[in-house]
């Protein structure tokens, strides 16, 4: 017998199962690939909730016009579920940006697409209009 005691066998690489640095690794991955698809989820999930949305009421001021020393006419287009309610806020301001009027449009009618123009009373000449914003009931 010719074996000498210090010299042992390396047993090849990768025979006998993954080491334990592999399986970390594997299980890092699925993982991380559970969390991702999770996110993107969420993701997807809150980009659907704010475009569909539970507030189905959206307004755009079309154009404004001033009327007189004591008055602005706003034109409004409303967007909404047929059966929702909501309320608009229209506001004047001044040359100076100073607010000169303010006012709350109720929209209660049945139908999905709303043109109206409203007319807002001031205290002093306004030099614009702003809608600021647009709720549902």
């Amino acid at each position: 017998m010719s074996t000498v005691p210090d010299q042992r066998e390396q047993l090849p690489e990768g025979r006998y199962g993954r080491s334990e640095d592999a399986r970390a690794d594997r299980k890092l991955k699925i993982v991380g690939s559970v969390l991702a698809v999770v996110m993107l989820g969420v993701i997807a999930w809150i980009g659907v909730d704010y475009i569909g949305g539970k507030n189905a009421f959206n307004g755009e001021m079309i154009r404004s016009k001033v009327v007189s020393d004591e008055s602005v006419a706003v034109h409004l287009e409303i967007h909404k579920d047929p059966g929702t309610r909501g309320v608009c806020t229209v506001r004047a301001l001044a040359e100076n940006g100073a607010e000169v009027g303010r006012k709350n449009v109720t929209f209660a009618q049945h139908t999905d697409r709303l043109d109206e123009v409203v007319t807002v009373r001031t205290t002093s000449r306004a030099t614009a209009a702003e809608l600021i914003s647009c709720e549902s009931d």
